[in-house]
């Protein structure tokens, strides 16, 4: 049984709504039926013509598509809404989607602000939607291996971890130009308080928690902004500290010249670590205090049934972020075809990052821009 999908932004010329689309479309649980594509209702119309949806379910705004569709027979209307729309975009749209019994995929970081982030989390428990915020890089079959590794106490206590995320396509002042990716991640008036942190320090914020399970209770920001004319942070280094004891460094930066996208985490406890980076992302390093280090890898049988369960090929055979994206995709079809179904889902398909995982997302934003721009050396995280 496909659900019905719907999606809101992600037009043409759109980077992310184009990878959303293909990881709907990678195991066959979606079918996108309507859109509204564009707050241009003419770019929305051509979106949804180039994509062959009826142009009668492709809406010229997120308000005239979810009336449109709410009156729609059930058996026909969208079920999920999938909202890539910039950051300041988010809010209205997802608490509409979910007021109306539309289940909600939202690009992150969830919100503008935290305070729309916990009416939001409010609007979303008093729902009984499913809602899934597609931080990518935990739909990595061997990010679940470590996250499953760390739980079972092999590693022991943990005491350190390291997460960074380098970037460098904003070593210039690229929002000066024609570059649209560039000028709304950097302008305060669509991206929100925070510039490089918001937009991949909340990946390293949320992977560091995903795998260790460990909550930040503290933190110390060094936050630059290192590009002339920049209204937003572009680079930034954050000591934090752990529940249960752990410490860690998170780094942050889209001036590093040269870099892609190598999101990297180290996880250090009594016994052992592990290290996990996105260039190589078919193997997981696991380092121990007294016997060689191990390298697992994606596919084989010694894994978890976590990482089994989001690899489709053989070992081998390469899975990269369209996969990881459509593992987030996938787990949200199959939770939600078994509430449909009256059945329970398996764990390993709950296991995507939610909206209290969006909260926390927007907590770090406002808690490391306020610890940046503090002379206090320790700020405590609050949400």
């Amino acid at each position: 049984m496909k659900l019905r999908l719907g999606m809101i932004g992600g037009g043409q010329g759109a980077f992310i709504g184009a990878v959303h689309r293909h990881a709907a479309a990678l195991d066959g649980l979606y079918d996108l039926v309507a859109g509204a594509f564009s707050s241009n209702p003419e770019t929305s119309r051509a979106s949804g013509q180039l994509l062959g949806l009826e142009p009668e379910r492709v809406y010229g705004s997120f308000e005239e598509l979810i009336h449109g569709e709410t009156q729609r027979p059930e058996t026909e209307r969208v079920q999920v809404l999938s909202i890539v729309t910039p950051n300041h975009l988010h809010f209205a749209p997802a608490k509409l989607a979910l007021e109306n019994g539309f289940h909600v995929i939202l690009d992150k970081p969830m919100t503008f602000s935290l305070a729309e982030a916990k009416e939001l989390q409010a609007v979303a428990e008093a729902s009984n939607c499913r809602f899934c915020l597609t931080h990518t890089y935990t739909g990595y079959p061997m990010v679940k291996e470590a996250r499953q590794l760390v739980a079972s106490g092999e590693l022991g206590s943990i005491r350190k971890a390291y997460v960074e995320y380098p970037q460098g396509w904003l070593s210039t002042f690229e929002e000066g130009g024609s570059n649209k990716q560039a000028a709304w991640r950097t302008d305060p008036a669509r991206s929100g308080v925070a510039g490089a942190m918001g937009d991949i320090g909340t990946h390293a914020f949320n992977l560091l928690e995903y795998v260790t399970g460990l909550q930040v209770s503290q933190l110390c920001a060094d936050i630059n902004t290192v590009v002339p004319g920049r209204q937003l942070d572009d680079d930034g280094a954050v000591l934090l500290r752990l529940s249960g004891g752990a410490s860690g460094v998170l780094v942050a930066t889209q001036v590093a010249a040269g870099e892609e996208n190598n999101v990297r985490l180290r996880v250090y406890g009594e016994k052992g670590g592990l290290e996990w980076q996105q260039v190589d992302a078919n193997t997981l390093l696991v380092k121990w205090l007294d016997r060689p280090t191990e390298i697992r890898r994606t596919g084989t049988g010694y894994v978890s049934s976590y990482a089994r369960h989001n690899t489709r090929t053989p070992a081998g055979h390469p899975e990269g972020y369209l996969e990881a994206f459509a593992n987030l995709y996938r787990n949200f079809a199959l939770s939600l075809q078994a509430d449909l179904s009256g059945t329970t889902a398996p764990p390993e398909a709950l296991d995507y990052p939610g909206i209290a995982a969006g909260v926390r997302g927007m907590a770090f934003i406002e808690n490391v821009i306020a610890s940046g721009r503090s002379e206090q050396k320790w700020t405590e995280f609050t949400v």
